[in-house]
């Protein structure tokens, strides 16, 4: 693999908590090279457009974490493990769509999968990455600006600057990758899988002309998670009473999970409660879809659609019922 291939499949790495969205009793999806991953709460399909204009899928049954391990029923404890399922989820079907990419430019690749040292080494550098972007530099920058500014020294105000870092990094991140070409057409990827679940949820049939019609933001997406997840940060750091560098770092690292259950549980009322307060939380990231959603082609809308006929056959046969937001 090239070093060029290698921080492709980084950046889409780096972008799954964006272009995902993870809920096990709703239809959802994620964009993926070329193409859309979309679920139920049993079932899967990844389908990507090849060069030659055909769509290649791969679909299966999935379990949901809460029926395999009971303690991810309860609130807090569910969001992570839901998390965790649709990143190892969206991990799996970034791979198969970077095997059709890589097919396409190299044909005698054909049949060959990519290794899983290579998935694994990216899956580190992309944790890595983010451990460094999100939690060192916006950490460091603050202790330095406390240190300049006596008014900055309280937990409150050190948080809040710390928060805002941390935001300002992730807008200037998106808005770099997003002119990317690769990335940009992504991202429309990701406005087609948003049309079509859309779509679906109205239940109106799942056509190209009436997807067209629907918007490409979506209260479920992970950029909206995202967005509430930096803003619970600040909440919850704010209470950590480590004074030095090393405990504050450790601590942001340590409390992750607790942090994506806190927002998980926010988003999930909201997409239910959309005239709520808490669903105003979820705004920003509506305005922010705006960057990370594009308008699809029809042929883009097709495949998410392709994806999600695959996901709902197999729900069929899996059983289970599905609860529209």
């Amino acid at each position: 693999m090239s070093i060029r291939s290698f921080l492709r499949l980084a950046a889409h790495a780096q972008m799954l908590p964006v272009l995902e969205s993870g809920e096990e009793t709703l239809v959802g999806g994620q964009a993926v090279m070329e193409g859309v991953m979309m679920r139920a709460p049993h079932s899967y399909c990844v389908a990507v457009r090849r060069a030659n204009g055909e769509i290649a899928t791969e679909q299966g049954p999935i379990g949901k974490v809460s029926e395999k391990y009971r303690i991810f029923k309860y609130p807090l404890l569910r969001g992570v493990g839901v998390l965790g399922q649709a990143m190892y989820l969206g991990m799996k079907a970034l791979r198969f769509s970077a095997n059709a990419a890589m097919e396409d430019i190299e044909p005698k690749r054909k049949g060959r999968e990519m290794s899983g040292w290579v998935m694994g080494l990216n899956l580190a550098f992309s944790l890595g990455f983010f451990i460094f972007l999100y939690k060192l530099v916006p950490l460091w920058l603050a202790t330095r600006l406390s240190e300049a500014a006596p008014a900055l020294h309280g937990r409150v105000a050190f948080n809040l600057t710390d928060g805002v870092i941390r935001l300002g990094i992730f807008l200037l991140f998106l808005w770099g990758v997003s002119r990317w070409k690769e990335i940009r057409r992504v991202f429309q990827y990701h406005g087609a899988e948003h049309k079509v679940v859309f779509n679906f949820e109205s239940g109106q049939p799942v056509t190209v002309g009436n997807a067209r019609e629907f918007p490409t933001w979506h209260p479920r997406c992970g950029t909206s998670f995202l967005l509430v997840v930096m803003m619970t940060a600040i909440i919850v750091y704010t209470l950590v009473p480590f004074q030095s560098f090393a405990g504050m770092f450790a601590s942001r690292i340590v409390l992750l999970p607790l942090i994506a259950g806190v927002s998980y549980e926010v988003i999930r009322y909201a997409a239910r409660r959309r005239a709520s307060v808490l669903a105003a939380l979820t705004a920003p990231g509506l305005w922010l879809q705006r960057i990370t959603t594009q308008p699809p082609t029809d042929d883009q809308t097709a495949v998410a659609i392709r994806a999600l006929d695959g996901a709902m056959a197999i729900e069929e046969v899996q059983g289970g019922q599905l609860t529209i937001a």
